[in-house]
């Protein structure tokens, strides 16, 4: 450059002047676009159409939010921290799947088995069954019952549903290494029902005939079978009304509760039984139902021989006293101790077959003889209502049967005809609440019986 410039200054002045003239030319030439220039930029401009999306060079882009596997990565992470907080949209949560499954409990099926059949650990079973309610619940589990048992997406254990009874249910919940019990109560509606019946057959066919289940005819029968033999006394034309509770859960019938209030009429005599909140049974004067004896201490068919002093053995042949009743029933069916007291005897012999006698005080004592099997020891002490026995023909019998003797002072009695000691009435400081109640209940009956007859209920 130095060379160039030491050159300039030796050429004469004319020169000088020509050459500057032309370098300021050149640079004025080399400063202008050319056409081909012009008309290459003006076509690009031509190639971009309206409502059309083209990539802009990032100068003139709104930066994008960097990929999170990609490699842009590598931005500022203040830059990248404000991009994902202004223009990157939020993950959606993935939603957890769960697997609800129900298992019929089988023959041989313990919870571990059960949990193996489901695909649940070790762990699971033994966390669970250390929980009391299920302890109590779970460890010894019912043919036929079922469980519901809820597993994530991967598997594992996070509730168990068991039903306890018809309006409680017991739920297990896994969370973490926390394994926790609840227990879950339906709410229960009860309401009240009525229904009426007139004997033309039998007690039990009119029963059925007032869509009575069988346990209330069975409920009924007890109440009034301190006054009232059920397989002699029946006459055509007795009849029967009770009011009773229903429960209802998710409005949906439930059970039959209890009775709350029925009447029973029997050859021409009235018989009533009000339920009170002791849970017992009174007419509605006060008196008790429960007696000191059941009339008859088995469910039978019929009598094959009633009380009678002169009897001919059937045996024998010979006039011997028969000293109590013959009740036929079923091979097996259980006899029910007449009353509280004390076994005095247990035994077999080839007369009474197996026998067992019951000393209820000094002045009652009541036997059973024929038995197939007793269900007592000499020395016991039975309640009214327990099991002594089965029926059967054991000693000297023609068939099965239960011969039954009821004793008064040393003195033989007819069991169906004695006069049986009553049981305390209602406590004289219930007694006028009970009253209220017994003849607001009473009417009602008497109301929904007029109704029934009418034909309108």
């Amino acid at each position: 450059m130095l060379r160039v410039v030491t050159l300039f200054k030796l050429l004469p002045k004319t020169h000088k002047i020509i050459l500057s003239v032309l370098t300021v030319v050149s640079l004025i030439i080399v400063m202008l676009p050319s056409e081909d220039a012009q008309a290459s930029r003006q076509t690009v401009e031509n190639q971009y159409q309206p409502n059309k999306r083209y990539t802009v060079p990032l100068a003139f882009r709104t930066p994008e939010p960097p990929q999170l596997n990609g490699a842009s990565l590598n931005a500022q992470p203040s830059t990248t921290k404000n991009i994902e907080s202004i223009t990157a949209p939020k993950p959606e949560k993935k939603q957890e799947i769960a697997n609800i499954e129900t298992f019929k409990v089988r023959s041989g099926d313990t919870l571990a088995k059960l949990f193996h059949r489901a695909g649940l650990t070790s762990r699971d079973v033994y966390e669970v069954s250390r929980l009391p309610l299920a302890k109590k619940n779970l460890l010894k589990l019912i043919p036929g019952e079922t469980i519901g048992l809820t597993k994530d997406s991967q598997g594992n254990f996070i509730n168990l549903f068991y039903q306890m009874d018809p309006i409680t249910s017991l739920e297990i919940s896994h969370n973490g290494d926390d394994y926790k019990e609840q227990v879950h109560k339906k709410r229960v509606n009860v309401r009240k029902s009525f229904t009426a019946a007139t004997i033309t057959s039998n007690f039990w066919n009119a029963g059925v005939d007032a869509d009575l289940t069988a346990n209330q005819i069975m409920q009924l029968a007890t109440l009034f079978g301190w006054d009232v033999d059920f397989a002699l006394d029946i006459r055509e034309g007795d009849n029967f009304a009770l009011i009773f509770e229903q429960k209802f859960t998710d409005g949906e019938f439930l059970e039959n509760g209890n009775i709350l209030a029925a009447e029973f009429t029997n050859q021409g005599d009235r018989y009533t039984a009000i339920r009170h909140s002791d849970g017992e049974y009174y007419s509605d004067e006060g008196r008790s139902m429960r007696k000191a004896f059941l009339r008859s201490p088995v469910d039978f068919n019929r009598v094959s021989s009633n009380f009678n002093p002169r009897r001919l053995h059937p045996v024998t042949g010979r006039v011997k006293p028969h000293r109590g009743v013959d009740y036929v029933a079923k091979v097996g069916t259980p006899i029910k101790a007449a009353g509280r007291g004390k076994v005095i005897a247990s035994s077999y012999n080839k007369y009474n077959g197996h026998y067992v006698f019951i000393k209820h005080n000094d002045t009652y004592t009541t036997k059973y003889l024929h038995l197939k099997k007793r269900k007592v020891r000499k020395g016991q002490s039975v309640k009214q209502g327990q099991i002594v026995g089965t029926l059967g023909s054991t000693g000297r019998v023609t068939g099965p049967h239960l011969h039954y003797e009821f004793i008064v002072n040393g003195v033989h009695r007819n069991p169906r005809t004695v006069k049986l000691p009553k049981s305390n009435p209602i406590a004289k400081k219930q007694k006028q609440v009970f009253l209220a109640h017994s003849s607001n209940i009473m009417a009602e009956l008497e109301h929904k019986k007029q109704l029934h007859l009418a034909g309108t209920i």
